[in-house]
């Protein structure tokens, strides 16, 4: 299976939270936007000053994403990407998460092949399923 899997889909396996993505281990293929890094590196600055985890954890789950980061197809928010996402949309949907559905849908159509949307954030996982894309984890 190819997906396009967004930060709470990673976050969730790098922090063992439950819950996690039951089709991960079936995902051949992982494209990501980049922003999935600045997303998830943020999340772990929160983890560490709202929750105390201390040094070494938080080294051992920022090295996990740059690890899980390196086996991805990431892709760069073009200039055709943004304007893509300030586009009306089917849904009511944020600015990061339009960033993502339409970096997916780009992607898709690019390459010609079957992509899944991988999230467990339901505002997006509602847009993807209206613009016509599978969804796993929403």
């Amino acid at each position: 299976m190819i997906a396009y899997l967004d930060s709470s889909v990673l976050l969730r396996v790098v922090l063992g939270q439950r819950d996690r993505l039951e089709q991960w281990q079936s995902i051949e293929t992982g494209v990501a936007s980049a922003l999935v890094e600045v997303e998830c590196l943020r999340t772990l600055d929160r983890l560490r000053l709202s929750d105390g985890i201390d040094e070494r954890d938080l080294a051992v789950r920022r090295e996990t994403i740059y690890r899980l980061l390196e086996t991805l197809e990431i892709v760069e928010p073009t200039r055709l990407v943004l304007h893509r996402a300030a586009q009306p949309l089917p849904t009511s949907l944020g600015t990061l998460d339009a960033i993502h559905l339409a970096t997916a849908a780009l992607w898709q159509e690019a390459r010609g092949l079957e992509l899944v949307m991988a999230t467990h954030d339901q505002p997006l996982a509602l847009a993807a399923r209206a613009s016509g894309l599978r969804v796993i984890g929403g």
